[in-house]
């Protein structure tokens, strides 16, 4: 197995990227973009899953690299229940949630 020797190569900073990109999208229009607390909490949520995992990568040691997707994977679970909070309040669908 290849030894990955740059951040942009792992899959999950590729997934969180995606993420990020999502939530922007979902948060230009309607109501949501407008909610601009809930809009920039979620953008900033995303952004810290794909930048944990970046900053982790670079942070020196196996270890350190575990505590910042643990960091990450927190901030995704911010994200998911922030998206709740939008099925919620209408602001996006329950489909729009769910997509892989």
């Amino acid at each position: 197995m290849p030894k990955i020797e740059r951040f942009e190569d792992l899959q999950s900073w590729q997934k969180a990227r995606l993420l990020v990109n999502r939530i922007y999208k979902l948060t230009l229009n309607g109501s949501f973009s407008k909610d601009f607390a809930l809009r920039d909490q979620i953008r900033r949520s995303g952004g810290s899953v794909m930048h944990n995992i970046a900053e982790g990568f670079d942070a020196g040691s196996d270890l350190e690299f575990v505590r910042f997707l643990k960091m990450a994977r927190r901030s995704a679970s911010e994200v998911q229940s922030q998206l709740y909070l939008a099925v919620d309040l209408n602001y996006i669908s329950p489909e729009e949630m769910n997509v892989d």
